[in-house]
């Protein structure tokens, strides 16, 4: 998305990710978390903001008028399976629909291909069809488990597709 910057999160990052939260409806939350949630208590917004970059990154879509996060995308490694990484992705609602969840998703691939991934793993609510097309734009998807209302897909990260994008789409 042009003009849209993308840079990895740092820990001075917890306030915006915390209104980002609160600006989004129960729905939103209810698809990101796959449970009602509240606001983020001071442990996630550790977890969430003070990430490594090697087994945990997460990147952050920023308007560059308001200069606010309208975006994040992350993926964590399963160290059982250690070049596979669950993946998460949460854009503002009024901001989906254009292209800033496939950007950050593309930037986190390439990321993690980096730091040796080869697989992208995601839980999610299995009629959440915006998801699951934007996994499926990194690839064929598979499906690795379903239960209760949720769906495990994964997709492969081939080295060919990188798309190496600069600090700004």
């Amino acid at each position: 998305m042009k003009g849209l910057e993308i840079r990895p999160i740092e820990p001075g990052d917890k306030p915006g990710l915390a209104a980002a939260l609160d600006q989004s409806s129960d729905e939103a939350v209810y698809r990101r978390f796959l449970n009602p949630h509240g606001r983020l208590t001071a442990t996630e917004l550790r977890h969430l903001t003070e990430v490594d970059h090697h087994d945990h990154e997460a990147l952050l879509a920023i308007d560059p008028h308001s200069g606010r996060s309208v975006g994040v995308a992350r993926y964590v490694r399963d160290h059982e399976r250690g070049a596979s990484a669950e993946i998460a992705v949460a854009v503002l609602e009024r901001w989906q629909g254009r292209g800033v969840g496939k950007a950050l998703l593309h930037r986190l691939a390439d990321r993690a291909r980096d730091e040796g991934v080869t697989q992208f793993t995601a839980l999610m609510l299995s009629d959440n069809r915006p998801m699951r097309r934007l996994l499926a734009d990194l690839g064929p998807t598979r499906l690795l488990s379903s239960a209760a209302g949720a769906v495990e897909l994964a997709v492969d990260l081939h080295p060919d597709r990188t798309t190496k994008a600069t600090s700004s789409t």
